[in-house]
């Protein structure tokens, strides 16, 4: 009677211990989808970056090789890592309790050399799908039970299959493909003996084992795993000893960006924007011109070169295709030393960049191209505008004081149909940093502005006063080439006459033909406008042809003065290289007409007539200006 007592209760114990490692186990477990979704579950998002020819140009955030099978794979890959991780993989249902028994012993003898823990393939799979990285009996129990369930879903191959393809090996590459590609530059189709050791070396610890952070201790775990291989029968010692003597060779391509940085950057903040469903793999298809982008480059860097002698230290440059897309973008001169972009973080002065508004509000209320204004002395409240060295021209028309850049003028005219209306029209063109109540001071541009933004506004002149804001993404896919998303081509909002944008070009086109901006000159139909800041602080050219649009920037990152650095000087000629590249093969175009190219060229006697006096009007007021020069734009 006391056995039978004793054994019930033995009995009774053993069930609610039971009970309890069930509820433990198995009442709290997340669902198993589809095993179709697991391929793609709570997998880490990464994106690739494609220009508009196609071409990959960059990769962020993790990496992930299209998905392979064990038929494509040679025979001693998957065995590698079935000798590394789970070698009676084929043996167990998704946990292996003599391996756990092993790995208890290991860890009370201290013992850890072994290549194998305790937790199976399966294991793994279910804890890098469902389960965060504590390490809690809760934990493990609940391993444990989505294992079985896994198991019972799958095939034993479908499973190595998925941990081939999900598993993590540092460096950002999630997946054998993935990893053969980042570490050997090639296809894991094609991996030797040696490789394929050294790649199922890394799962136990990606980070610290990753051959780029310690190639030493990769190997040296890799003969580990050769040496399992040999006492398992699924490699001869030849094999083994031939693998040794071939140790694999790096061939990682230095992860530079080049070019693109500063446009990755960009491309990667409104790609995120864009996933709103969190898709991961995403190919992002970009405007980008490669070429364009390469001579963009060359451009600033070749600016800032010439312009080191007077203090410039930085430059900026981009350019737009007609609907707005991005053709090129540079924002600075070296983004791996400093990825600040002065194209769209940067807020600076445009100065006489800014006077194309102030023409354009005034036609806008009524005056006219050809209207006269006193160019002489002028003053608002306590401020008193001035031309550089003091002097002045007498009785100029609009389209004249605008080539010739003169600030009096531009000053007479502001206050004359009210800065409101000035400021109203720029707002209107996309310069949202324009407050809608400026000081007199805004004829001038002191307000601070982007230059992704100023060129755009001037992209409205050149569209015939309709907008179109400027955009990187074309579209992006999944790798499988889902749509997930496609740039809307609805039609650009009409924000000024389309009549009195022709009349502004015709003005601007003064600026390259006979004004400030000579040194820009194309040798075909163009216009633009220089802009220098208070102190020569910040010096640019923006212009356009029917074809193009861009801006150049240059100056110095702590605002220093540069030494009478104007933007019909370097910014004009890197302007003008840029541009003549981006021109090359397209047929010379009047604005509205395809013109001979015989005609294209500038008058030369009306160059000569305005040559002398040009230059010396490109400055901003100097003087008791109500609005403080800008702070720095340091980088962050």
């Amino acid at each position: 009677m006391a056995a039978a007592t004793a054994l019930f209760a033995v009995l009774m114990i053993g069930l609610f211990l039971g009970l309890w490692v069930y509820r433990l186990a198995f009442s709290d477990l997340p669902p198993i989808p589809d095993k179709a979704v697991l391929w793609s579950m709570n997998r880490p998002a990464g994106a690739t970056f494609v220009d508009r020819n196609g071409a990959v140009i960059g990769q962020r955030g993790p990496r992930h090789g299209p998905p392979l099978t064990l038929d494509q794979l040679p025979k001693y890959v998957p065995g590698a890592f079935l000798a590394a991780e789970d070698r009676r993989f084929y043996r167990h249902h998704g946990v292996d309790f003599g391996g756990m028994a092993r790995a208890a012993r290991n860890d009370l003898s201290g013992r850890h050399k072994g290549l194998q823990g305790g937790s199976t393939i399966t294991q793994q799979i279910a804890r890098t799908l469902f389960l965060s990285p504590e390490q809690t009996l809760r934990r493990k129990l609940q391993e444990a039970g989505l294992a079985f369930r896994i198991e019972h879903l799958m095939s034993k191959d479908e499973i190595l299959e998925l941990y081939l393809n999900r598993i993590y090996f540092g460096g950002g590459a999630y997946g054998v493909e993935a990893a053969s590609e980042t570490y050997f530059g090639k296809s894991a189709t094609q991996l030797s003996l040696s490789e394929a050791a050294l790649l199922a070396a890394l799962p136990k610890a990606p980070t610290h084992l990753a051959p780029t952070n310690d190639l030493s201790a990769a190997i040296a775990r890799s003969r580990l795993v050769l040496a399992a291989m040999v006492r398992l029968g699924w490699i001869t010692r030849e094999q083994q000893a031939a693998a040794i003597a071939a140790p694999p060779r790096l061939s990682v391509e230095t992860r530079t960006e080049g070019d693109f940085g500063y446009v990755l950057d960009l491309a990667a903040q409104e790609a995120k924007a864009a996933n709103v469903n969190n898709v991961p793999d995403l190919v992002v298809h970009l405007t980008i011109d490669p070429k364009l982008q390469s001579e963009a480059v060359a451009a600033v860097r070749e600016a800032v070169a010439k312009g080191a002698g007077a203090g410039a230290t930085q430059a900026a440059l981009v350019a737009l295709e007609p609907d707005g897309g991005v053709l090129a973008l540079v924002g600075g001169m070296d983004h791996r030393t400093s990825p600040f972009d002065r194209a769209t973080q940067a807020l600076r002065q445009p100065g006489s960049a800014f006077k194309p508004f102030v023409y354009a509000a005034a036609l806008e209320s009524g005056l006219s191209p050809d209207d006269v204004r006193p160019d002489a002395p002028v003053k608002v409240g306590a401020w008193r505008p001035q031309n550089a060295e003091g002097r002045y021209a007498g009785n100029v028309t609009l389209s004249e004081a605008l080539a010739r850049s003169i600030n009096t003028v531009a000053v007479r005219v502001s206050q004359e149909i009210g800065a409101g209306k000035v400021a109203e029209l720029a707002r209107r063109f996309g310069l949202v940093n324009i407050p809608p109540h400026p000081a007199p001071p805004i004829a001038l541009g002191a307000y601070e502005v982007t230059l992704l933004d100023l060129v755009s506004a001037y992209q409205v002149l050149q569209q015939g006063g309709k907008k179109a804001p400027p955009y990187l993404i074309s579209s992006i896919t999944n790798a499988r080439g889902d749509l997930i998303y496609r740039k809307n081509p609805a039609s650009p909002d009409t924000v000024y006459d389309a009549g009195k944008a022709a009349q502004m070009i015709q003005m601007m086109q003064g600026v390259i033909d006979h004004g400030t901006g000579r040194k820009a000159d194309i040798g075909r139909p163009a216009a633009g406008k220089t802009g220098t800041s208070q102190d020569y602080r910040d010096a640019w050219f923006v212009g356009f042809t029917p074809d193009v649009v861009a801006g150049v920037w240059l100056g110095d990152d702590r605002n220093r003065p540069m030494q009478h650095m104007a933007g019909g000087d370097l910014p004009a000629e890197a302007w003008k290289r840029f541009m003549s590249v981006a021109e090359t093969g397209l047929p010379v175009r009047g604005f509205g007409a395809v013109v001979p190219a015989e005609d294209a060229p500038a008058d030369e006697a009306r160059r000569d007539f305005y040559g002398a006096l040009a230059d010396q009007f490109d400055q901003t007021a100097t003087g008791n200006a109500p609005i403080e020069a800008p702070r720095p734009d340091a980088e962050p």
